[in-house]
């Protein structure tokens, strides 16, 4: 008896996707879709980077000093040094 209800149900979930995978597509089509906010602008993440390459702070410090967890700055300096070979991870 339930069985024609659970095949509606399952065509709403279906359409439902469908049409969920379909704005996705048109969002990155038109570069709408950009994914989370960084918590370092880009202009911030340069000061933890310097601050790092001293060596006087550790990871944690430069977390709390900035307000962002110790794997946000383990981050900024990863990606620093990929796109920079003279920065030190």
């Amino acid at each position: 008896m339930g069985y024609p209800v659970r095949c509606g149900r399952d065509r709403e979930v279906d359409l439902l996707r469908m049409r969920t995978r379909e704005g996705i597509a048109i969002a990155r089509a038109k570069e709408k879709l950009q994914g989370r906010a960084p918590k370092l602008s880009a202009a911030a993440q340069v000061h933890p980077i310097k601050l790092h390459a001293t060596g006087e702070h550790t990871h944690a410090e430069l977390g709390e000093l900035f307000q962002v967890s110790r794997q946000t700055v383990y981050r900024v300096i990863e990606r620093a040094a990929a796109s920079r070979p003279g920065i030190v991870a």
